[in-house]
């Protein structure tokens, strides 16, 4: 008896948002590879926009030099597929701490980084920042990742509710990023996909704005075709941040 095997696929798209002068949000949706990247830059100038671009590069650029790794990884071991993932995320990281050193006008700059691999029956995902994934199974959504934020970890702690963190004014202070030293701690997680999960990946430009009900409710309704809808949504409600956003569906073969 064989196992159920899926096909996942996906679309994506970055937005500027209606406040922000530059996007300095970077993303990577490749059906072929089953690779999925959202990278959420910051830095002065225009070292957010180096920072997650060239996260994005280097996380792909390493999958692909690795392959004999990388394949035998991804067939045995899922787990094993998300510390792949998290060290392509750690060259990435080194690449960009190395670039602003060779640049000064760069220092400091960094970027978050969510990055999944379709595996056939699973997703291996790591992560660094407060990008996020979810998952929506049986039209209920769940946040995957955990949120590297200051706000965050006030709320886990009992601090601040949630209520409390939607306005506060260090929401938008992240507690890891990719690149602002040479090696990050990467959360790694694998999930075990059904037909019919929807998995959404986006920067703090989509969920900071748009409540996970009205995500959810908007991907069930439009499926890959969700991402423009919910960027949409993100401006009428402010677009007061770059908005990248990607939806793929899970499909028995």
């Amino acid at each position: 008896m064989t196992s159920q095997q899926f096909e996942i696929t996906g679309s994506g798209n970055t937005h500027i948002g209606r406040v922000r002068s530059t996007n300095q949000d970077s993303y990577l949706c490749d059906n072929k590879r089953g690779l999925y990247i959202i990278a959420d830059g910051m830095g002065g100038h225009a070292g957010g926009e180096v920072a997650s671009s060239l996260a994005v590069q280097n996380i792909r650029s390493f999958l692909d030099s690795n392959p004999q790794k990388t394949t035998v990884v991804v067939t045995e071991n899922s787990a094993g597929a998300a510390a792949i993932i998290a060290e392509a995320i750690n060259h990435a990281s080194m690449k960009i701490y190395e670039r602003a050193l060779e640049e000064p006008t760069l220092k400091g700059m960094g970027t978050t980084a969510t990055a999944i691999r379709t595996l056939g029956r699973s997703v291996a995902c790591a992560h660094v920042g407060d990008s996020r994934l979810y998952l929506i199974r049986c039209g209920y959504i769940y946040q995957v990742t955990t949120d590297h934020s200051l706000v965050s970890e006030q709320i886990r702690a009992g601090i601040i509710t949630k209520e409390e963190a939607e306005n506060h004014h260090l929401r938008n202070v992240i507690t890891r990023s990719v690149g602002y030293q040479e090696q990050e701690d990467v959360d790694t997680y694998v999930l075990d996909v059904e037909e019919g999960d929807m998995l959404i990946m986006c920067s703090d430009g989509l969920h900071g704005r748009v409540p996970e009900e009205v995500i959810a409710n908007c991907c069930q309704k439009y499926g890959v075709l969700a991402v423009d809808h919910l960027i949409a949504e993100a401006n009428q409600r402010g677009g007061d941040d770059n908005i990248s956003v990607i939806v793929c569906l899970v499909r028995a073969k």
